[in-house]
């Protein structure tokens, strides 16, 4: 992995970007992505997942998130986690689908050209079966400066990702370990540049079970 690093970061620096340390690939592979999505931000995390319940947490969610009932096992899961309840519905959906009634989206098994859904917090999967595959990692897309400014600082404990544990004295917002690595973004921007400009969804409600009887959620169901 550090050899993609190390591999990576000339290929950047010919591109124009000014690479000083480790992290400022991070920043790199989230300017591409935010370029090629049409989205004003884009924040880096280490899984999809993650990165809806942060959105669900920065959005103060209270109310009943509707899911599809044929999704992917770890979104109501994450629902529940944020502190809502469920109600699922029999729908259709490809690539995309919202966690109605909030402007979350679940952007999993779509990566294309101006993918972004304006006005939401479009968020990306970079699963090893997903378009841009680099084993594990996601990415929140949004419009939104001072969300995006509370995501990257939500993703690492509460503070910068260039600061060190022991030269801060304070934190003000509860943060999460779910920041991505720059060994991994590298890996992202390696495959990044091999991509096509568009490609298909790899999912939608045709490739997943009905997890509306799943005993795991069942006391965060909505009646």
């Amino acid at each position: 992995m550090y050899e993609t690093l190390d591999k990576i970061i000339p290929i950047l620096e010919k591109e124009g970007y000014k690479i000083e340390d480790p992290w400022d690939v991070v920043d790199a592979f989230e300017d591409k992505v935010a370029k090629y999505a049409g989205s004003k931000y884009a924040v880096s995390c280490d899984s999809c997942t993650n990165a809806m319940f942060m959105c669900l947490k920065y959005l103060g969610a209270t109310e009943t998130i509707i899911l599809p009932k044929k999704t992917y096992l770890s979104v109501p899961g994450l629902v529940a986690h944020a502190g809502c309840k469920i109600k699922f519905k029999d729908f259709e959906w490809s690539g995309v689908y919202p966690l109605d009634p909030y402007p979350v989206i679940d952007g999993a098994t779509r990566f294309t050209k101006d993918m972004y859904i304006k006005g939401t917090y479009h968020c990306l999967s970079f699963h090893i079966r997903k378009v841009l595959a680099i084993a594990k990692g996601g990415m929140i897309l949004t419009d939104d400066k001072e969300a995006a400014e509370w995501f990257k600082r939500a993703r690492y404990e509460g503070r910068n990702n260039r600061e060190a544990h022991d030269s801060i004295d304070d934190i003000d917002i509860l943060g999460w370990n779910y920041y991505m690595p720059p060994e991994q973004a590298a890996k992202g921007v390696e495959v990044f540049n091999k991509l096509p400009e568009f490609n298909k969804d790899t999912g939608g409600s045709w490739k997943y079970k009905d997890l509306s009887h799943y005993s795991a959620w069942k006391n965060y169901i909505s009646k």
